[in-house]
This record gives structure tokens, C-alpha cells and sequence, in this order.
């Protein structure tokens, strides 16, 4: 290899290297930024998982789904509260600013709220039960059916 194409060579080499760089750099900043806003709502994260808010808003959910016959599932995805019933969701969310209640259907998002950990649970579960569509009604059995 001649000494101009060994000099090419590694031209190409450190920009390729500066280039990787500066997309390596714009990573890290975005990293630092998401841990950032992690640690800013771990406090609100918490608050959710350890409080009474969530055990209480877990108890009337299932009372007043049974009252409406209606099954909701729950699960806890990461510091997300999740609670979903009939293709609806309702989404608890810690945010450096507060825990955010987030309405979906069918993966799009409604509507969002503040939560107040301190107020009743009752009126979110009443509001998210209530958006969900009615239950068809029941079917007639068959005549033959003894």
C-alpha cells in the first residue's frame, strides 16, 4: 500500500470515528435526560406503588366493575399502574411533575388528568368505569334449553 492510499485510509477512518462520536454523544445526552426525568419521578413513583392511593383505587375499581360486571385487569409496568377492562385503559403515570392518569381506547390516548394522591380514588374509578361502553345485552336462551 502506497503512503497516499495508507493517508486515505486513515482519513476515512477518523471521520467515520468522529461521526460515530457525535452519534454516540447525542445518546448519552439522551440517556442522561431519561435518567434525569426517572429520578425526578421517583418520588411520584413511590408514592403510587407504596401509598394508599393505589390499594384504594384498586378496591374500588373492583367494586364497581362488579357492580357493572365488568373484569378489570391490573398490571404494574415498571412505575405504571395499568388497569384495562372492555379495550379500555387507564394508565397511572409518574412524572417529575406528579402522577398523571392517562384515558386510552384501542391504544390511543384520550385524555389525561392530574392525579391527586392525597384526594379520593373513588372519582377515577367512577370516571374510567364510566367512559367503557355498555355491555351488549343479554341473549334469550333457546327454546330447547332445559
Amino acid at each position: 500500500m502506497s503512503f497516499l492510499d495508507n493517508l486515505e485510509s486513515n482519513l476515512k477512518n477518523l471521520e467515520s470515528r468522529d461521526e460515530r462520536g457525535a452519534v454516540n454523544l447525542r445518546d448519552a445526552r439522551h440517556r442522561n435526560a431519561e435518567r434525569a426525568r426517572v429520578q425526578a419521578s421517583a418520588v411520584f413513583a413511590e408514592q403510587l406503588k407504596k401509598g394508599p392511593y393505589a390499594t384504594e383505587l384498586l378496591k374500588q375499581v373492583a367494586r364497581l366493575g362488579h357492580a357493572t360486571r365488568t373484569k378489570p385487569h391490573i398490571a404494574w409496568l415498571g412505575t405504571t399502574l395499568r388497569l384495562e377492562a372492555r379495550g379500555h385503559r387507564l394508565e397511572l403515570r409518574p412524572t417529575p411533575d406528579g402522577v398523571i392518569a392517562a384515558f386510552l381506547e384501542n391504544n390511543a390516548e384520550l385524555r389525561t388528568e392530574r392525579v391527586d394522591l392525597e384526594g379520593n380514588p373513588e372519582t377515577l374509578a367512577r370516571k374510567w368505569l364510566g367512559s367503557l361502553p355498555p355491555l351488549p345485552p343479554p341473549q334469550p336462551l333457546p327454546e330447547d334449553f332445559e
